[in-house]
């Protein structure tokens, strides 16, 4: 757990720099919302380990920063406007990086797959970019946002 720790508190940091640098976020105003996202990411995490219901940690931590940003959560509107400052591709970049190096290590894995495994991405990426896009335009034409 003290890995996973450290490694959320340097993607983190990573994505601080990512912000200042790209966005034009000082450090100082970024922190304390970086601080509430991976507070609930580690809180998500211990939830995972510790609750008899096995779902993916990733469902954990998501329901975690729901609730946390919900009105019914005391102090919602200050966790909200701490995280506002931090952009989603600052947190993506570095989130992908070490999706991309976690990934390395298992590449003898991969080859195992074979050529498929490619082709077999590539339709599911695909398939749900486009479905996402279509689900996205339907609900801006309902709400009004595109006309």
């Amino acid at each position: 757990m003290k890995d996973k720790i450290l490694t959320f508190v340097i993607i983190g940091i990573i994505a601080i720099m990512g912000n200042w640098i790209g966005y034009n976020v000082s450090p100082i105003d970024a922190l304390p919302g970086m601080m509430i996202i991976v507070a609930v990411t580690i809180l998500g995490f211990f939830f995972a380990k510790i609750s008899p219901i096995k779902l993916p940690i990733v469902v954990w931590v998501s329901m975690l920063a729901i609730l946390v940003t919900t009105p019914i959560f005391p102090g919602n509107a200050s966790i909200i406007k701490v995280t506002e400052q931090i952009n989603f591709m600052a947190l993506a970049t570095p989130i992908l990086a070490y999706a991309g190096l976690s990934f390395g290590k298992d590449l003898k894995e991969f080859k195992k797959l074979g050529w498929r495994i490619v082709v077999i991405s590539l339709v599911v990426y695909t398939g749900t970019f486009l479905l996402s896009t279509l689900v996205a335009e339907i609900g801006f034409r309902l709400t009004g946002k595109f006309h």
